[in-house]
């Protein structure tokens, strides 16, 4: 209750005439003085009681002014601006007690516009209500899981924060509105609640926030915001550096990440392609001590493979066969991942070995009963464990996820759960799901009776890869291998034959008559279709030299050519105006008695590849050939060399290997130099030596499709660039990312800005400054107020 003594009046009329003439002439207005002293001196006690609140809490206005769209006060006439504050000034003459309670009885019955039709004017009248009320009305607008109701909760905790009111804001309702925030994909307030949290050492349970992160993961930015945020909380929890011992560490003790919270940002890293951002996190497991479960070590593999970290995947390898607990998705999982880093190095000899070996164990499986375990111990070869995984899935992997983004746990639930288990249940669901859309990405291996087998994908791989590198000899004998190993089917279906056929129709003629030359010296038969389209191919392309050596190999195997096959040698010889070898040919195939009509099987298959009628072998190798990137295997090993020296901050050899790399051509990539600017960041003060890179990387990205500017790769930029408050760069980076709509941590940026240059910047530029310090003061401050901070 007011208190409206002489003394309170004076000190109000003290604070009036502080004010501006504009707010103090619409006071007036709204009072209703008429410019006489005894008329204003009549309503002294109406202007009192209407002034005095407003007077004493100065924060109507911000309030207004966050919890309105646009609303600028001081861009609108001054009559117009603070006639609806006039007019609720007059209805502020309440008990803020009573008002307390009808905001309560609103927030009991999920009126949630009523109760904030009643807040508003609290805070008119008095500023923030009690905290009790605070802390109900945002339980209330998460329950709803209104967009719009939610952002007024977050605004009231940002406003709440700015006003040194914290103290207002329980843990509890703050995880519950981050939770809806997250769950309504709202990630940027969700995980700067979770922030501000942590900052006034209201710990939150590992459980919690791995709920929070969870249904963050499941979109771009948030994956990303949830990696930040584990590597920010793992931070706290480096090398022991907080004694479990001592009980006041309790709180935060529990808020540390665990293999759950680890799990769910690594997939979502996975699943969005930050996985550079991935390994940071993997960097951190060993020093904050946390264990790896089987979902963790399959996670890792996908992360390494994605990196081209082969070294890192083959140590991974042990754990993988010696694990007890892993399923047939996750072991066939591991195995794709290895087999697609070999065809990433271009190492198709262990790529084939790995291939041919899950052949012939699929192969004693088909023949032998017994056979529902094996193993194999190669010596020098990557040792595979293909085995038999269990005959039931994990039940988590069979029934049907629960999770849903569209309804909350009530708070008396959430509230009365104080370890959090259900929060820790919903978390494992969504992880689930994350982990289900990385199983559907595995598509070079699968199992058959719990034993690895190939797909056709990695012989449509296999066979691109042979074919660029000109290894035709050992492409045919793996084909040929393989199909001895796995069922056999006719010669015109076989693998090889689909190989060749696919060179044929893609105009690389020498590589299929290399093939087929490889399949006749092994013995191997094959019908005369193949000959018939490689003829005719040459043919059209006036081979003439080719032609005589192909009807010399298909006499050797007995092969009988069609009338389509000699109509196009005589037209062949007619356009090269030899009409005797075309009289010739014409004679021969009349002695041959050969009908016409002809076999027109190749060109029924080219066109059923080319309408994608059936997705057969050929046609995905026609497609993979056409539309899939040649790999460089050297960029992948020069990029692994300068990872590992910046990783141990060995800069000068990080920056001899790239030169060494662009001196034998290999065009360095967003990962090359992502590793520099991370290694370089993690030195300090070598900010002239990033600014260089980033004019290298400009230069190339415009000369060449091979570098691309990712988000990981700006962002580390970006960080470098503010850390040493080359702001100029910064803003160039910043305007990069929005153009490209790359997700921005706002939040990480402006506590940065604060910890190195809290006082740049500030107050009136120096009369006396050159250009170029005018130009960094210039770009300082566009960057602060990008930031929000001007």
């Amino acid at each position: 209750m007011f208190s409206w003594r002489k003394t309170k009046l004076q000190a109000v009329s003290i604070h009036q005439c502080r004010l501006s003439s504009l707010f103090r002439g619409v006071l007036v207005d709204a009072i209703g003085v008429s410019g006489t002293q005894s008329q204003a001196s009549s309503q002294h006690g109406l202007a009192s009681k209407t002034v005095l609140p407003i007077a004493r809490n100065h924060s109507v206005l911000l309030f207004k002014l966050r919890t309105s769209a646009r609303f600028d006060v001081w861009s609108i006439d001054r009559a117009e601006a603070f006639s609806t504050i006039s007019g609720s000034i007059l209805l502020q003459a309440r008990d803020p007690a009573k008002l307390n309670e009808e905001i309560q009885i609103a927030v009991d019955q999920h009126r949630c516009d009523e109760a904030w039709r009643l807040f508003e004017q609290h805070m008119q009248m008095e500023g923030f209500p009690r905290k009790s009320v605070v802390n109900n009305v945002l339980v209330c607008f998460a329950e709803s899981l209104d967009s719009s109701w939610l952002q007024k909760g977050y605004t009231l905790v940002e406003q709440a924060f700015e006003e040194s009111k914290q103290n207002l804001l329980e843990k509890e309702p703050l995880l519950y509105l981050s939770l809806a925030l997250a769950k309504s994909g709202m990630a940027v307030p969700a995980s700067t609640i979770l922030r501000k949290l942590v900052e006034t050492e209201e710990y939150p349970h590992v459980s919690a926030w791995s709920a929070v992160l969870a249904h963050m993961s499941l979109a771009g930015s948030g994956s990303y915001l949830s990696a930040e945020l584990v590597l920010e909380i793992g931070y706290l929890f480096h090398n022991n550096r907080v004694d479990p011992r001592k009980k006041s560490n309790a709180p935060l003790l529990a808020m540390k990440p665990n293999t759950l919270a680890l799990n769910i940002a690594l997939a979502g890293c996975l699943l969005f392609g930050t996985t550079r951002k991935a390994e940071e996190l993997l960097d951190m497991i060993p020093k904050i001590g946390v264990k790896a479960d089987a979902n963790l070590l399959v996670i890792m593999a996908h992360i390494y493979e994605r990196n081209g970290r082969r070294e890192e995947l083959r140590k991974l390898q042990r754990h993988i066969d010696e694990a007890c607990n892993l399923n047939d998705s996750q072991f066939w999982q591991f195995y794709n991942c290895l087999l697609m880093c070999h065809l990433k190095f271009g190492d198709l000899e262990s790529a084939s070995k790995m291939v041919l070996e899950m052949l012939r164990r699929g192969k004693v499986a088909r023949n032998s009963l017994g056979a529902a375990i094996l193993g194999f111990d190669t010596a020098d070869d990557d040792r595979l464990n293909l085995r038999k995984g269990s005959e039931v899935e994990e039940s988590d992997n069979k029934e049907t996820r629960t999770f849903s983004t569209h309804s909350m746990i009530p708070y008396e639930e959430f509230f009365r759960d104080r370890k959090f288990l259900k929060l820790e249940a919903e978390a494992k669901d969504v992880l689930g799901a994350l982990l289900a859309k990385l199983h559907v990405q595995v598509e070079l291996i699968t199992t058959e009776r719990g034993v690895l087998q190939p797909t056709e994908e990695i012989y449509v791989k296999l066979a691109k890869a042979f074919l660029e590198s000109g290894k035709m000899k050992e492409l045919a004998e793996f084909l040929l291998k393989a199909e001895h190993e796995d069922s056999p089917v006719s010669s015109d279906e076989s693998m090889l034959v689909n190989v060749i056929n696919a060179c044929i129709s893609l105009g690389m003629l020498d590589q299929a008559h290399d093939l087929l030359d490889e399949m006749r010296m092994a013995g191997v038969r094959t019908g005369a279709s193949v000959y018939s389209s490689l003829l005719k191919a040459y043919c059209k392309t006036n081979r003439t030299r080719e032609v005589t050596s192909l009807l010399r190999d298909a006499q050797k195997a007995g092969i009988q050519f069609d009338s389509s096959c000699y109509e196009a040698l005589i037209q062949s010889q007619v356009i090269q105006n030899d009409t005797h070898g075309a009289l010739n040919v014409f004679k021969e195939m009349k002695e041959a008695k050969i009908p016409r009509g002809g076999n027109q099987q190749f060109e029924k298959l080219l066109k059923g590849c080319e309408g994608n009628a059936e997705a057969g072998l050929m046609s995905k190798l026609l497609r993979e050939i056409r539309e899939g990137q040649s790999l460089d295997a050297g960029v992948h090993d020069w990029n692994n060399v300068i990872h590992f020296f910046s990783k141990k901050g060995l800069m000068q050899d990080a920056e001899k290997a790239l030169k060494r790399m662009r001196s034998l051509g290999h065009s360095p990539n967003a990962q090359t130099f992502h590793s520099m600017v991370t290694g370089y960041a993690a030195i300090g003060s070598k900010y002239t030596e990033v600014t260089e890179l980033w004019g290298e990387m400009k230069s190339i990205a415009a000369a060449t499709s091979s570098m691309r500017f990712d988000q990981e790769l700006l962002d580390a930029v970006l960080y470098t660039f503010v850390r040493g408050g080359f702001f100029s760069r910064a803003n160039e980076v910043v305007e990069m990312m929005e153009k490209g709509n790359m997700f921005v941590d706002k939040y990480k940026y402006r506590m940065l800005f604060l910890k190195y240059h809290k006082t740049a910047y500030k107050g009136k530029a120096p009369k006396v400054q050159s250009e170029s310090q005018l130009r960094k003061r210039e770009a300082g401050l566009i960057f602060k107020k990008w930031l929000g901070l001007s």
